[in-house]
């Protein structure tokens, strides 16, 4: 019985809020947000979801991480690290999950743990690919290199996230 009362409390909540239980599952059925990395050297993010819509901002990174926060048929709203709003082409795009350093110049290590002997030093603004995030850490691989940094120095990965 008591199930049945929180189910029809949930229920309730949902059509009071008008808020449906595939909320945040985009139009692509992935999850929304979601981060995402450039695929190529040079996108437009633009003002609205169309070749129509003007250019806002030309990123010129590889790689840069990106959240995806809304969808329109082949175009991705996407935000950046520093908030900017706008929309991507999906050609543009690629799942492979990559993050940037935040917060001035950090130490990767060879393990989890700050002790451990430093595998790599990276400047803000550095782009690593993930290779695994569990619990407070994330394992990046920087040009050749792999090491270990604590997650809250990266954007382009939820806190909760774990990636393997």
């Amino acid at each position: 019985m008591r199930h049945f009362v929180i189910l029809v409390v949930c229920l309730c909540a949902f059509s009071i809020t008008g808020t449906s239980l595939a909320q945040n599952v985009g139009a692509s059925g992935n999850p929304l947000p979601r981060f995402v990395s450039m695929n190529a050297t040079e996108a437009n993010m633009r003002t609205g979801p169309g070749r129509q819509y003007p250019i806002m901002w030309v990123y010129k990174r590889k790689y840069l991480p990106l959240e995806v926060i809304d969808e329109k048929g082949p175009w991705r709203k996407v935000r950046d690290h520093e908030g900017s709003t706008g929309w991507i082409h999906l050609a543009l795009l690629v799942g492979r999950r990559t993050a940037m350093m935040m917060g001035g110049t950090k130490s990767l290590f060879r393990s989890k743990d700050t002790n451990s002997q430093l595998a790599i030093t990276a400047e803000e603004g550095v782009i690593g690919h993930i290779i695994e995030c569990a619990d407070d850490w994330c394992q990046l691989e920087i040009e050749g290199t792999k090491g270990w940094i604590e997650r809250h120095h990266l954007w382009g990965v939820y806190s909760r996230e774990v990636i393997n």
